[in-house]
């Protein structure tokens, strides 16, 4: 889909103001894949339900990437894809229309997750279970390398795609009160939250349409 999407114009001028630069949206490629994975990966090395779902530190980053993976290569097949440079991705989803699986899921899981799967799968259920059923875009993952965080680049990549839905509602989980929060002051409003099995919490969150 790399091709699909125009870069975000690099310039925004406000009402009264001068040309400001704000950061460069570009759709990613197949070959921004593995970066994208590792990206998130690392963003979210510090999130509770991490500990959850790989016990073991020393493989963790390494088998997130790999589960990542097979979610970034399905949003390039049958989503978006946002970067900005090698710093910030957001993966997207749009739950329009009736939205295949990715391509030979449970294999890769199993192959990506090894002693772990179970843990991974109670977490699918949990997702499914709380995923709202009427049309909207979901947002999968917002990443933003922990050396560029607090520099808007999550704020860009939301403000881009939110541009994007004509009117329609978006959905995401957040796992963490700080990105809750994030959300929330782009108008997102969080539901009752649902819980691992460990007690890690994800508050479901939602966006209104427009007319």
């Amino acid at each position: 889909m790399g091709d699909t999407f125009a870069a975000w114009p690099p310039l925004d001028r406000t009402a009264g103001e001068t040309f400001a630069i704000r950061p460069a949206v570009r759709a990613a490629t197949a070959a921004d894949a593995g970066r994208a994975a590792e990206l998130v990966a690392t963003a979210f090395a510090g999130l509770r339900p991490m500990a959850y779902l790989v016990p073991d530190r020393r493989s963790r980053h390494r088998i997130m990437t790999a589960d990542f993976r097979i979610f970034v290569d399905h949003a390039l097949e049958h989503g978006e894809v946002h970067l900005i440079d090698d710093a910030a991705v957001a993966v997207w989803f749009p739950h329009t229309s009736p939205l295949p699986g990715p391509l030979d899921y449970d294999r890769r899981l199993a192959e990506a997750t090894g002693e772990w799967v179970e843990r991974f799968r109670v977490l699918d259920d949990l997702f499914e279970k709380n995923h709202p059923s009427s049309p909207h875009h979901y947002l999968a993952f917002l990443a933003v390398h922990p050396d560029r965080q607090n520099q808007g680049l999550g704020t860009a990549l939301l403000r881009y795609h939110h541009a994007r839905l004509g009117g329609l509602p978006a959905y995401l989980e957040a796992s963490d009160p700080r990105n809750r929060d994030l959300y929330a002051r782009h108008g997102y409003e969080a539901r009752e939250p649902f819980a691992l099995p460990d007690g890690a919490l994800f508050w479901p969150m939602w966006r209104p349409g427009s007319p």
